[in-house]
């Protein structure tokens, strides 16, 4: 998965470190690392004449770590005439650890106008010894070099006190903000600040003292409110910072609120430097260890900021999850209270792109569609689907998976996809979106369109991440639907909690939440492990305790998940076509070639499911059933699992009237057991692995079960339409399956639609055909009123 090519940020921080939300630090533990585009200079800047430093790179040169590639690179760099930055970065699939990197020519890629979409880089790639190896390189360049062994470095240098256009050029990278650690020089006895008892100057009151390192409060609100109310009178605006996090409990050690025009992820700001930074102290106060005070520009002294506390802002800053970041603002206007603008980490420039080829797409495609999240007059996220996506949603809607992967490394482009199980249990596009910023009104904006463009499907599941902004937004429009947690996130907690504790915790804790097969288990071994390695007090864990019906494997069994591992990540449709490094001008092309490799796949198997006939393995009706009206994909899971029910042994212990219950075990192992209920009035049938339930395929302890009652074939409702080869079998099935009257109007309507589109290419091939096509509609016209 790559991460931002141009991004100012620390290298060596790991994912877990960056806030998902805002981009922000947490838990952040400083170690010997250089900003990305940064390399380490030996000797004062004077690089190494001899040895490995004068080699040029080849495929094979082995390196001990990627930060001695990096750096061996950057003095081949030098010496050439050319400045490097950090590319992408992918990761393993089993573990999440950093498995190869590239470091490439300063003026790769196009988001600056000064980057010319130079090809030249190297590839390291991680072997199992711990060595990293050159395994790809270019390098050639498309643009001049400098002077060979020309002494400048190439360093990108970090906050000047005058910002120079090249440095805005650097600087000016979204979703990342460079942790500025300045120290003020000695402190000043501090003392305890009442903000209630300052006045705003101008008001006839007493004015704000100025804030200065020591200067001590009794709540992060309180020194949130005093910088608002200095700000206020020295004429700049506030913004909220960076926020750090503990190791140990994961609650909030500091704060860093910001002038407004720090950054420059808007046009209106120009990277200011002014800052003030506070600490919580032992004592449960807070006081200010960092502090700078100048701007890099105008100051509006007494001018139009006027901000008054709403009750919800005087609670902007409460330590819990979310806090002081997921809050909106409001302003006053004539006495009215205006929200403010939200955040937008969306270029200007895509829309235009956009809106092209959705009116492209629309001329094409009668089922395209579109919407925009408009706010104060300015375009935000946006969402569309085509036809064929639309469709697969009155199919397959009832479990989606939002894919927000782009919030895994600091990615230019906030792209997300909904994305299905189709009936060969492949990945289904549902959707697509770029998300303008985190908020639980973003999301919940994203949700109802999804919801509306998809003839209001309400999907019985949903995989996605667990901010508290998207499972606010979902508990809004998806009332009833349950929230699974993406397991990316939980590992990366996991990776960040756990980070001191012993392998013996680890495997304990994998035992309790992976094994534990009843509730009584799992809360009495949860309870006994956190007694026994002192974890009472940590947050993290309590948070997921409460929330353990939304990830436990245990809690998600008689849930419908389609079949999707509760204990794997679910990879990108796109792969790595599409992600948040995708330049602006390739989005389009890779998103229409990736989405049409994606269905070329789905083709594939309707072409076996239709052609092909798997072998049948018994002589059991319920076979040649299953084979008649599945897929190819899901006949050989039921296979499966009818052959294995050749194994296992079926007692009777209970009978009372139409209800009858079960042991089913596996011969030779007592353990390997479970109960099955069966009640003749209406042949429903219940197993205790739940697998129906989680999948929508019978298993082997209920077939083991007819069999005993010599029930040659299955039940109706045992048989989902979903996983049904021919969509005329699933509309029927559909409607005997009890599904809402809307759900299958929009099934078939789409069926329809989508049947016609294909006549429709074919009769238009030449006048002889169109003229046979027209014929055909006009009599089966006729037919249908």
């Amino acid at each position: 998965m790559g991460i931002d090519s141009g991004s100012s940020h620390f290298t060596d921080f790991k994912s877990s470190d960056i806030n998902a939300n805002s981009g922000e630090c947490v838990n952040a533990m400083f170690v010997k690392a250089y900003p990305v585009g940064m390399v380490h200079m030996l000797n004062n800047g004077n690089v190494e004449d001899e040895g490995e430093s004068r080699m040029e790179p080849y495929v094979g040169l082995e390196f001990d770590s990627a930060d001695e590639a990096r750096e061996f690179y950057g003095q081949y760099a030098i010496r050439v005439g050319f400045k490097i930055r950090t590319g992408q970065l992918y990761r393993s699939r089993t573990d999440g650890s950093v498995s190869s990197r590239r470091f490439v020519c300063s003026k790769e890629g196009f988001q600056l106008n000064s980057r010319t979409g130079c090809p030249a880089f190297i590839r390291v790639q991680r072997r199992d010894s711990g060595k990293w190896l050159i395994d790809q390189i270019q390098k050639d360049h498309n643009h001049e070099l400098g002077p060979v062994g020309e002494s400048h470095s190439p360093i990108l240098q970090q906050t000047p006190p005058v910002v120079t256009k090249s440095l805005v050029e650097v600087l000016r990278r979204p979703k990342v903000k460079l942790l500025e650690e300045i120290d003020n020089g000695g402190l000043i006895p501090s003392g305890i600040i009442n903000f209630k008892r300052h006045k705003r100057g101008g008001d006839g009151g007493q004015s704000i003292a100025e804030p200065y390192t020591g200067l001590e409060f009794n709540s992060a609100n309180e020194a949130y409110g005093y910088y608002q109310a200095y700000a206020e009178g020295a004429g700049f605006r506030v913004r909220i910072g960076q926020l750090f996090r503990s190791k140990n409990d994961g609650s909030i050690t500091s704060r860093r609120f910001v002038c407004s025009k720090e950054g420059f992820q808007h046009p209106s700001r120009v990277g200011c430097g002014a800052y003030m930074r506070i600490k919580r102290k032992d004592s449960g106060t807070w006081i200010v260890d960092r502090l700078h005070k100048d701007h890099n520009h105008d100051l509006e002294v007494h001018a139009v900021y006027q901000r008054k506390f709403s009750t919800a802002s005087k609670k902007l800053l409460e330590e819990e999850a979310g806090g002081l970041a997921s809050m909106d603002l409001v302003e006053v206007n004539n006495g009215k209270l205006v929200k403010r603008r939200q955040e937008n980490k969306i270029g200007a420039e895509w829309y235009s792109v956009l809106f092209e080829y959705f009116q492209t797409r629309q001329a094409e495609d009668t089922g395209f569609f579109y919407s925009v999240d408009v706010d104060n007059g300015s375009c935000m996220s946006v969402f569309w689907a085509d036809g064929r996506s639309r469709f697969s949603c009155s199919q397959f809607g009832d479990v989606i998976v939002f894919d927000a992967s782009y919030r895994k490394n600091n990615y230019v482009v906030p792209f997300a996809t909904f994305v299905g199980v189709n009936h060969h249990k492949q990945p289904v596009l549902l959707g697509s979106a770029l998300i303008a910023n985190e908020s639980k009104e973003s999301f919940t904006w994203l949700f109802q369109t999804w919801f509306r463009a998809m003839s209001r499907c309400h999907p019985k599941s949903i995989i996605a991440d667990q901010d508290m902004a998207i499972q606010q937004a979902i508990a809004k429009v998806f009332p009833g639907t349950h929230h699974r947690f993406s397991l990316w996130q939980i590992r990366a907690k996991e990776r960040e909690n756990f980070r001191s504790m012993p392998n013996e915790f680890r495997y304990e804790y994998e035992k309790c939440v992976y094994q534990s097969q009843t509730t009584v288990e799992f809360n009495t071994t949860w309870n006994l492990l956190i007694t026994k390695y002192c974890l009472r007090e940590n947050i993290w864990l309590k948070h997921m305790y409460e929330k353990r019906e939304s990830w436990v494997p245990l809690y998600l069994r008689g849930k419908f998940f389609a079949g999707i591992p509760i204990g794997e990540s679910v990879e990108s449709l796109f792969g790595t076509q599409v992600n948040g490094q995708t330049p602006l001008r390739e989005f389009i092309s890779r998103y229409e070639q990736g989405l049409e490799q994606s269905r070329e796949e789905e083709r594939k198997e309707d072409f076996n499911s239709f052609n092909l006939q798997a072998y049948l393995q018994t002589k059991e009706p319920v076979e040649e059933q299953c084979r008649r009206l599945y897929t190819f994909t899901i006949f050989k899971i039921f296979q499966d699992e009818l052959l294995q029910s050749y194994s296992y042994i079926g007692i009777k212990t209970y009978e009372e009237g139409a209800i009858s219950r079960y042991v089913v075990r596996r011969s030779g192992n007592e353990n390997d057991k479970h109960a099955v209920t069966f009640s003749a009035v209406n042949l429903s049938v219940n197993c205790s692995c739940q697998m129906f339930e989680f999948i929508g395929v019978l298993c082997r302890h209920v077939l083991k079960v007819f069999k005993l009652l010599d029930m040659r074939e299955l039940p109706p409702q045992y048989i989902l339409y979903r996983w049904m080869r021919n969509p005329e079998y699933r509309i029927l099935c559909g409607a005997e399956s009890g599904i809402s009257s809307q759900e299958l109007k929009a099934f078939m309507v789409w069926s329809l639609r989508e049947t016609a589109c294909k006549y429709v290419e074919c009769g238009a091939a030449s006048v002889e055909k169109y003229k046979l096509a027209h014929e055909i509609m006009r009599e089966g016209g006729k037919r249908l009123c």
